[in-house]
This record gives structure tokens, C-alpha cells and sequence, in this order.
């Protein structure tokens, strides 16, 4: 399916709001039905029907068409956060006595998800280094229903083989899920590699303008209403419709906004990369990073997001480069217009600061839709500080 049609035409009927260019915000609770053999039809099943939006709502499901054809998936769901992509899922899925095998190191809210969350609920999890499929292997018990990933991870972009995965989990009938948020659906595509089930924030690329907060999952047909008819409708983490609009305006321009992110993030990966005080540049597609070769092979590019590790004695020169920045932000987050960062130093206390960590010296950067000039010009005058 054509990219342009995807993003521009599919699942969108003119002729159902007036011919408007735009597709209407269909802000409705709740829909009526014509007559009572309809109503009965649609309390039945409200995988097909428009019953309550906290169900189906139309301008979501052109949202959910959309996302689940740039995955290569069946079908798509679309959540209130990124969190609530993964999170309901999986509570979908699993039950009493399960077992997980997960990818060390993945979102911080995931890691809360399966060490306080879950165990409440009898599932375990066990974390593995994901960069060796026999940790993998090694990891599974009988009773292991999901094998969780996140390739690249968001601070340190280690990967996951996710072909070799995806023939893993077929082969002991074991789920395979992975967060795909950092890539977005056109740098990689994890259903085409044999991944079951693709979890993504969309606040991040997807949305693009750091205006709403949303997440999706896409997978086969059969699992999104298994989910969709238990968790999902009884959790209510749906989306507003307003906030499906915001998402499916930010799907207008996200082809040409991924290009301008990731032109730049090459050009101010290299300056870094070559710079005295920088002591390490952490990115999937620089020739330095350890599993260069696998991302090159099962991503189409790499985002706006890449790590540095800083020659610095004390926190106090890290806080030093970071306030100088002029027109780098300090946020969380990632996939909007403007450029960010997140030092480490933020995630705990000052006095425990340890030189030698590398760890305790990383600044993980964004890189938005500025010119990328502009942006190294900002970062030469604060390295100049260190």
C-alpha cells in the first residue's frame, strides 16, 4: 500500500462529512441506532459496532486504519498514553502464573509494569541482556507466555535481532511484543520481521507536535479484539477523538518531518562524534556502535534520538553545559518540532555522582525539526564551558 494514500486518503470518506478536506472530530459519548434489532446487534459485539466511544468512535478508526497500515497489521488500537499501549495488552493476554521474559532496560514505566505491577496479579518477569538471542532461550521456563522487546532502547539503543526473535517465539508458541517508539512505523516495521504484537507511544513521531499523548498497538486481527474485548473496553484506556484528529494531522507531515530529523541527527552525531570533550556518542546508525550492522539491516534509518557521554569531573560542569544551552531544551520525551535533552544526573541524587561511571556522564539528545547549524553552533558554545 502506497505511503501517500496511507497517510493522506485511507479510511477517510468525504462524502460522509460534506466533502471537508480534513476528516470531522466526531465528538460524541454515545451513538443512537434506528431500531432495536440494531441495538441488540451492536450491544453483541462492539468490535463492529458504534455503540459508545469508549469503544469505536469514527474519527478514531480512521486513525486505527491508518496506524495498522504502516505497521503491515491487520488491525490497530489506540490508547490514552504510550504506557496504556503496553500495559493493557498485556493484562489482555497474560494471567495468574504467567511468566515473562523481557529485554533489560526497557521503558521506565514498563520496568514499574513488571516488577510491581504484575506480580499483584501472580506474573513474573526476568530480564535479559537482549543483544544475544541465547539469553533469550536460556530464559524461558514452561510457564512463559510473552517474550517482550524494545529495539532500540531509548537511552542506550541496544538491539534485539527481531526476525530471529519473531521465529523464537513461533516456535515455542510463546507472544512476541515490541516497543517500537523510538524507530516510529516508517523506520521499522517489526510485524514484516515476524513480531506479533508492536506497541509505539504516538505522542512521540506519530503525533509530532508535543500536543497530545497517546500510544497504539497493532497485530493480527484476532488478537487486537481479544484485547479490545476484555482489557481494553473494561480498563477504558481508549483515546479522545480530539486527540485521534491531532494524531491524524501529525500523520500528514511525519514522512517529511522523519527525513529532516534524521539528516540532521547524522550531521550533529558526526560534529560530537569528533569533538574533545565528548568522550562517546551513543547512535544506531554511527559506524562506532557495536551492533551498527543489524540496525542498517532491519531499520530503514534511525530517529532523532542518540546519547553522548561527556568528559566531565562533577556534576556541576554537566549542570554548567546543560543550563548554557540556549535553544536545546530539558524535557523528556522525544518526536516533536523542537530539540531536547536529558541528562542522567537528574535521575539521582548529586552526591551519589560517580566519575567513573560512564552512565552518570550520559546526556541523551533529541534532535528536532531546527536547522542543524543552528543547533551545533548552540552546542559548541556550551561544550566551550566544560
Amino acid at each position: 500500500m502506497d505511503l501517500s494514500y496511507i497517510l493522506n486518503e485511507l479510511g477517510e470518506d468525504r462524502d460522509l462529512y460534506y466533502g471537508a478536506v480534513a476528516p470531522s472530530v466526531i465528538q460524541t459519548s454515545n451513538f443512537a441506532f434506528k431500531n432495536v434489532a440494531d441495538f441488540r446487534k451492536g450491544l453483541s459485539d462492539e468490535y463492529y459496532a458504534l455503540l459508545y466511544s469508549r469503544g469505536n468512535n469514527p474519527t478514531v478508526d480512521i486513525l486505527r486504519k491508518k496506524l495498522a497500515a504502516l505497521d503491515g497489521a491487520e488491525d490497530a488500537l489506540v490508547f490514552g498514553s504510550g504506557v496504556a499501549a503496553i500495559s493493557i495488552p498485556i493484562l489482555a493476554l497474560l494471567k495468574q502464573g504467567d511468566h515473562i521474559v523481557s529485554v533489560a532496560k526497557p521503558y521506565s514505566w514498563t520496568i514499574k509494569l513488571f516488577e510491581k505491577l504484575l506480580p499483584k496479579f501472580g506474573i513474573q518477569t526476568t530480564f535479559v541482556d537482549g543483544t544475544r538471542i541465547e539469553n533469550f532461550e536460556r530464559a524461558i521456563q514452561p510457564n512463559t507466555r510473552l517474550i517482550y522487546l524494545e529495539s532500540p532502547n531509548t537511552f542506550t539503543y541496544e538491539l534485539q535481532d527481531l526476525e530471529a526473535m519473531g521465529k523464537l517465539g513461533k516456535s515455542k508458541g510463546i507472544v512476541t511484543m515490541v516497543d517500537n517508539s523510538y524507530c516510529s512505523p516508517l523506520n521499522q516495521q517489526p510485524i514484516r520481521l515476524g513480531i506479533d504484537l508492536v506497541a509505539q507511544s504516538a505522542t512521540k513521531f506519530i503525533g509530532g507536535h508535543s500536543d497530545v499523548v497517546a500510544g497504539v498497538v497493532t497485530g493480527s486481527k484476532e488478537m487486537i479484539k481479544k484485547i479490545f474485548d476484555a482489557e481494553f473496553l473494561n480498563i477504558g484506556g481508549n483515546i479522545s477523538p480530539w486527540n485521534a484528529w491531532l494524531l491524524i494531522r501529525g500523520l500528514r507531515t511525519i514522512e517529511l518531518r522523519l527525513q529532516r530529523v534524521c539528516e540532521s541527527t547524522k550531521k550533529i552525531v558526526n560534529y560530537l562524534a569528533g569533538h574533545p570533550k565528548i568522550e562517546k556518542v551513543i547512535f544506531p546508525f554511527h559506524t562506532s556502535f557495536p551492533q551498527y550492522e543489524l540496525a542498517k539491516k532491519q531499520m530503514k534509518d534511525a530517529g532523532g534520538l542518540f546519547s553522548v557521554v561527556v568528559k566531565a569531573k562533577s556534576v556541576a560542569e554537566i549542570e554548567k553545559f546543560c543550563n548554557s544551552l540556549k535553544h536545546i531544551l530539558l524535557a523528556v520525551s522525544w518526536g516533536g518540532h523542537e530539540s531536547l535533552l536529558i541528562p542522567s544526573i537528574v535521575s539521582f541524587p548529586a552526591a551519589d555522582f560517580d566519575v567513573s561511571n560512564p552512565h552518570h556522564r550520559l546526556i541523551r539528545f533529541y534532535v528536532g525539526l531546527e536547522d542543524p547549524d543552528y543547533l551545533i553552533a548552540d552546542l559548541k558554545q556550551a561544550l566551550e564551558r566544560l
